[in-house]
C-alpha cells in the first residue's frame, strides 16, 4: 500500500505538469457554441485572430501564462456547454479561483512553446467572455512561478494602429517581450521574415509626437540567443571598436536582406540597424533592430540593461519610450532625433496658386536643409574654415574645467573638515529652457552694436576685466582670464553686461530669424526626468533633508527606473553634443565632408549657445553664493562644484533665511533641473592635495579615487 508521502509526490508532479487544453476542435465547438467571434475572441487575448485560428487548427499553442487564461475561458465554456450527450458540469464550489488578469515579468526558467504564424500578445484573461459562465479551478504549476510584479509608469493612451507598444525583446526561443508584460509569438528564423512579421503582425510602433511628424519605426532588441537563431554571429571581430561595428557586405544576412529587396541605412548592419523600403504614400515601411551581444546598450548610457532578463529590457526601454522617444540608436543620437521629432522640418501648406496641399516649411524648424556655421562656429577641419582659409580664430564656448589655485586658500579655508560636491541636475537641459537660438544662416556685421537678444557670435576684448582669482572668469572653460580679444556667444557677452562691463563688439556673426528651437525638447525631457525620479521616490514635496536621504536610496529602490534615469541623462549631454559631431575615422582628410555635415540639425551655434548659458547659470549662482555665505569654490567640472564645508553635507553650508527655506539666487536642493544633489564628500585635506598635483577634485569628489595620468 502507498504510503501517503507517495501519493503526496505523485499528485505534486501532475499538479506541476502544464495546464492540458482539449483538442483544437473542441475549442472551436466551444468557441462557437459561446457565440463568440474569433475576432472578438482575439481581442480579450489580446492577440490576432490569425493566433485564435492557429489555436483552433492545432497549429500553434499558447504560452503561458496566455496558457492558463485560455484554459479557464474554455473550462468555463465547456461547463455551460458540454458536448451533445455530456451533461452540464457546474463549477466546483469553494475552489479558489485564479485571478481574472496577470502580469507577466518574466519566467523562473525557460518553458516549452510551439512556434505560431501570428503574434500573441498580453496575458491578460478574457473576463468579460467568462463572466456569464461557471468556472472549473485551474492549477497554476509550480515551474510557473512568476517574481512579483513591479512597480510600471502610468499607461499611456494606447495607439490602435500599434496595439502591443513601440518595442518588443526577441530571445532565442521565438518569445518577444514587449512592454507592460506582453508576450508575442515570433516565428521568424531569418532578419527578412522578422522584418516582414514586425510590420504585418506584431502591432508595434508608436505614433508622431508632433502633429507634423512621423510616427516612430517599431523597435526590435535581439539578445544574443535570438541573434544566433536569425543567423547573425554572437558577437562581432573586433567589439572593441563599438563605432565601426558592421557585418560585412558579402555576410549571408546582408545578402538575405537585400534578395528580399529591403535596404540598410548607409549605417549598415551594425549594433543598431535601420532596414526599410521606400514608403508607399504614408505608410513607412522601415524597422529598427538593437542587438545586445553587440554592445547597442553602451553601459555607460543604460547601465546594467544589458544584463538584465528580457521583460525587464523590455520595460527599460518600454519607459523611456514612453517618456522620451523610441530609441534609435545610442542616447545621443535618441537625444537629437527626438529635436526633429518634435519639432518636424515641414507641414502641410496650401499652394496660393492651385489650392493643392504641399510640403511646406514648418516655421520655428531647422528646415531641410543644412545650414554652413559661420567660419568660427565650425571646426578647424570643416570645408567651410579649410576652403576660405580662416584664421580668425573660434567660439570656445564649453563646460567648466577650472580649479582654483592654491594660493588662494585662507587659512580659515583650511581648517574647514569636509570638501563636499554638488551636481547641478541636467544642467544643458535647464540651460535649453526658453532658450533663443538662429533658426537661419548667419550674416557677417562689422563693428555692431551689441544686443543681447540676438544670437550669435561676437568678436570682443574682454581682458580689460578685472576678475576675482577665488572665482573662475565667466568666459573661459578652464577660468583663466582672456588675454586677447576672443569670440563669445550671446550670452557670455549679456553676462559680462550684468556684471557691469561695457561690450563693444569688432565682428559679428548673427541670425535673422530665431526661436526656441530647444523649448519642445526641453519640456519633454524635464517631465521624463521629474516623473522618473519621482517613481524612484524623490519627490518635489520633500524636505531639503529628506530629498538628500532619498537621493542615496533611488537607485536601490528600481534598478530598471535608475536605468531609465541614467539614460535619461544621457540623451540631454548626447544631444547637445551632436549638435558638433566631429567626423570618425582614419582615412578623414581636413576640409573634406562628413555625413554629420548633411543633417540640418549640425548646429555647433546652438550647441554653443546652450553651453553658455549653463556656464553662465554656474557662475552666476557661485557669484550669489559669495554673497550670500563668504564662500567660495575649491573647483569645477562642468556641472559639479565643490565648497569647503564645515560638516559632511550641503545643509552645513547652503544659505537658508531664517524660516527654513532655501536663500534664492545661490544653490539649492531639489529634483528639478537647475537644483542641486550631493555628488560626493571627502576631506579637505584630500581636495588639497589634488589641488597641488593639478587635479580636479570635482572630477574625483564621488569616488575619491584620484589618477595622474587622467590628463588634467
Amino acid at each position: 500500500m502507498a504510503s501517503e508521502e507517495e501519493l503526496f509526490a505523485n499528485i505534486d508532479a501532475l499538479l506541476e505538469e502544464e495546464p492540458q487544453l482539449p483538442p483544437p476542435a473542441e475549442r472551436a465547438r466551444l468557441r462557437e457554441a459561446a457565440g463568440i467571434t474569433q475576432a472578438r475572441l482575439a481581442q480579450a487575448l489580446k492577440s490576432t485572430t490569425q493566433t485564435v485560428k492557429n489555436y483552433e487548427n492545432g497549429r500553434s499553442e499558447p504560452k503561458s501564462p496566455r496558457l492558463e487564461a485560455y484554459q479557464r475561458l474554455l473550462n468555463g465554456w465547456a461547463a455551460k456547454y458540454p458536448a451533445h450527450g455530456a451533461p452540464a458540469a457546474p463549477a466546483p464550489a469553494g475552489v479558489p479561483q485564479p485571478p481574472v488578469s496577470q502580469t507577466f515579468t518574466g519566467p523562473a526558467a525557460p518553458e516549452p512553446r510551439t512556434e505560431s504564424a501570428a503574434p500573441v500578445d498580453a496575458p491578460t484573461a478574457p473576463a468579460a467572455l467568462v463572466a456569464a459562465a461557471p468556472v472549473a479551478p485551474v492549477a497554476r504549476p509550480a515551474t510557473a512561478a512568476r517574481r512579483p510584479a513591479v512597480k510600471k509608469a502610468a499607461k499611456p493612451v494606447t495607439d490602435p494602429r500599434f496595439p502591443h507598444g513601440p518595442l518588443a525583446i526577441l530571445d532565442g526561443d521565438g518569445s518577444a517581450y514587449g512592454t507592460d508584460g506582453i508576450v508575442l509569438d515570433c516565428p521568424a528564423t531569418t532578419v527578412p521574415q522578422l522584418v516582414e512579421w514586425t510590420l504585418k503582425e506584431s502591432g508595434l510602433g508608436a505614433g508622431k509626437l508632433n502633429r507634423y511628424g512621423k510616427d516612430s519605426d517599431p523597435l526590435v532588441v535581439l539578445t544574443a540567443s535570438a541573434a544566433v537563431r536569425l543567423g547573425l554571429p554572437e558577437r562581432l571581430e573586433g567589439h572593441e571598436q563599438r563605432r565601426s561595428l558592421r557585418l560585412p557586405e558579402d555576410h549571408p544576412v546582408v545578402k538575405q536582406v537585400v534578395k528580399a529587396k529591403w535596404q540598410l541605412t548607409q549605417r549598415g548592419f551594425g549594433p543598431w540597424a535601420r532596414i526599410y523600403r521606400k514608403a508607399q504614400g504614408r505608410d513607412r515601411q522601415c524597422v529598427q533592430l538593437a542587438i545586445l551581444s553587440w554592445e547597442a546598450l553602451d553601459v555607460r548610457s543604460w547601465p546594467g540593461v544589458a544584463e538584465m532578463e528580457p521583460a525587464d529590457i523590455a520595460r527599460v526601454l518600454g519607459v523611456y519610450a514612453q517618456r522620451v522617444t523610441t530609441p534609435r540608436g545610442s542616447t545621443a543620437v535618441s537625444g537629437l532625433e527626438l529635436m526633429t521629432a518634435l519639432r518636424p522640418p515641414t507641414r502641410a501648406v496650401q499652394d496660393p496658386q492651385t489650392g493643392n496641399w504641399v510640403s511646406g516649411h514648418n516655421p520655428g524648424s531647422l528646415g531641410t536643409q543644412p545650414v554652413d556655421p559661420a567660419p568660427p562656429e565650425a571646426t578647424a577641419e570643416h570645408p567651410v574654415v579649410v576652403n576660405s582659409g580662416w584664421t580668425g580664430g573660434f567660439l570656445n564656448e564649453e563646460a567648466y574645467q577650472w580649479v582654483r589655485s592654491v594660493d588662494t586658500l585662507s587659512d580659515e579655508e583650511c581648517t574647514l573638515p569636509f570638501a563636499v560636491g554638488l551636481d547641478l541636475n541636467t544642467a544643458f537641459l535647464a540651460a535649453a529652457a526658453r532658450l533663443v537660438v538662429g533658426l537661419s544662416a548667419p550674416d557677417h556685421f562689422h563693428h555692431p552694436t551689441f544686443n543681447p537678444k540676438i544670437p550669435g557670435s561676437w568678436l570682443v576684448d574682454l581682458s580689460h576685466i578685472d576678475l576675482d582669482p577665488r572665482l573662475p572668469s565667466p568666459f573661459t572653460p578652464d577660468g583663466t582670464p582672456p588675454t586677447e580679444p576672443a569670440w563669445y556667444q550671446t550670452h557670455t557677452l549679456a553676462y559680462a553686461q550684468e556684471l557691469g562691463h561695457d561690450v563693444h563688439p569688432i565682428e559679428a556673426y548673427l541670425r535673422r530669424e530665431t526661436g526656441a528651437y530647444l523649448d519642445p525638447w526641453h519640456d519633454r525631457l524635464r517631465t521624463a526626468y521629474v516623473d522618473t525620479l519621482a517613481d524612484l521616490g524623490v519627490t518635489k514635496d520633500l524636505s531639503d533633508a529628506e530629498f538628500l536621504a532619498a537621493m542615496e536610496q533611488h537607485k536601490q529602490a528600481d534598478p530598471a527606473l535608475a536605468a531609465v534615469l541614467a539614460a535619461i541623462k544621457a540623451t540631454v549631454k548626447g544631444g547637445v553634443g551632436k549638435l558638433r559631431e566631429r567626423p570618425q575615422g582614419k582615412s578623414y582628410k581636413q576640409g573634406e565632408t562628413w555625413p554629420a555635415l548633411a543633417r540640418p540639425t549640425w548646429r555647433p551655434d546652438i550647441r554653443a549657445a546652450v553651453i553658455s548659458k549653463a556656464r553662465v547659470n554656474m557662475h552666476r549662482k557661485l557669484n550669489n553664493m559669495v554673497k550670500l555665505t563668504g564662500l567660495y569654490p575649491l573647483a569645477v567640472l562642468s556641472d559639479c562644484v565643490v565648497y569647503p564645508s564645515p560638516g559632511e553635507s550641503p545643509l552645513d553650508f547652503l544659505p537658508y533665511a531664517t524660516s527654513g527655506k532655501p536663500q534664492p539666487g545661490g544653490f539649492r536642493l531639489g529634483p528639478t533641473p537647475g537644483l542641486a544633489k550631493l555628488e560626493g564628500v571627502q576631506s579637505m585635506l584630500w581636495a588639497v592635495d589634488l589641488m597641488e598635483k593639478g587635479l580636479n577634485p570635482a572630477r574625483h569628489i564621488k569616488g575619491g579615487d584620484a589618477v595622474l595620468d587622467e590628463g588634467e
